[in-house]
């Protein structure tokens, strides 16, 4: 089993460009979201916590399975620990044997920023150049990397209420092609943006955009609210708009649709990029990607991973399994 760790991980991601891993692992993604009817889906696992989560993300076609750890601690930095920290394993269908184990972390990170541009390529106005990003924690830097890469966005709009965020993410970013404007409210930082993007870090139920803040023809990328009582648009603003979601059975539990009805109409993303739906139709339109994270992102970040490893020829093992001489000795071993 091949195995890839943080410091791998960070040669790997340097060496091809965080920029052109982001368009990479978009083409992965949409490849399987296409492919939709072969995998077999669930909602994932969750062990809820009063400070956070805990979650299992499986899924399989007839090749391939993969899963991922991941938690959501918001408090977590004040320990000086991660908001988020992940692994991933992608195995063989046929014999049952784990092909790769993978930090997945950074690939947490790269694969939300590649599916919220991916979607954004289907569903914000073409002639988009501003994004707002409403929260400055660790998947900042990556979203606004990703849509000037996939959207040619040139002007990123910042707010958090950590003011030391804001200056992270401007530090981080000098030199990389983008316009950083550091605003003092949520408000300012939607003033002339074409996609807004909330990625609040709070397990709560939170108005982050109110109805009277968002302009015809927004697009919103609402990636903050990923759990049971974690939101982070108002109803009302879901009310105006189109909304878009990965895994419709999941997203009603998790996403900000939670506040809905079941009957709300919302379009998943893969019939959007198979063209069986519509995604924006036309430049008033407001529409809403309301994104919890889907274990096909995963998946594809695998698959994408353990291609670019077996190309580069890197060969580091990890022996997790026994592995006796004879299959039916496994009490030989000791």
């Amino acid at each position: 089993m091949l195995y890839v760790d943080v410091a791998q991980m960070v040669k790997l991601i340097g060496k091809i460009g965080v920029e052109t891993a982001i368009v990479e692992l978009a083409e992965y993604i949409e490849q399987d979201f296409k492919r939709w009817g072969e995998f077999q889906k669930q909602p994932r696992y969750a062990a809820h916590h009063p400070k956070g989560v805990v979650e299992l993300m499986p899924i399989a076609d007839d090749q391939q399975f993969g899963f991922k750890y991941v938690n959501g601690h918001p408090a977590n930095t004040k320990k000086g620990l991660q908001t988020v920290i992940a692994f991933g394993v992608l195995s063989d269908m046929e014999t049952g044997y784990p092909l790769l184990l993978s930090e997945m972390t950074f690939g947490t990170a790269l694969r939300t920023a590649a599916t919220s541009s991916l979607a954004a390529r289907y569903l914000a106005r073409q002639e988009a150049q501003t994004m707002a990003i409403i929260g400055n924690g660790s998947q900042s830097e990556f979203q606004a990397l990703g849509f000037k890469a996939m959207l040619g966005i040139k002007t990123i709009r910042v707010y958090d209420i950590d003011p030391d965020a804001s200056q992270k993410l401007a530090q981080n970013l000098i030199n990389k092609g983008l316009e950083i404007i550091i605003c003092k409210t949520a408000d300012e930082a939607i003033l002339g943006a074409d996609i807004i993007t909330t990625v609040t870090a709070d397990k709560k139920a939170a108005t982050i955009l109110s109805d009277n803040m968002v302009g015809a023809g927004v697009h919103i990328n609402a990636i903050g609210g990923d759990c049971p009582g974690k939101t982070e648009l108002h109803a009302d603003v879901l009310k105006r708009g189109s909304v878009f979601v990965e895994y419709e059975p999941q997203t009603r539990i998790e996403g900000d649709i939670q506040q809905m009805s079941e009957d709300f109409a919302v379009t998943e993303l893969w019939q959007v990029f198979a063209s069986l739906q519509k995604g924006r139709v036309n430049n008033e339109q407001i529409t809403i990607f309301d994104s919890v994270g889907f274990a096909l992102e995963d998946f594809s970040f695998l698959r994408y991973i353990y291609d670019k490893i077996c190309d580069s020829g890197y060969d580091v093992s990890l022996d997790l399994f026994a592995e006796p001489d004879n299959p039916r000795d496994l009490f030989g071993l000791l």
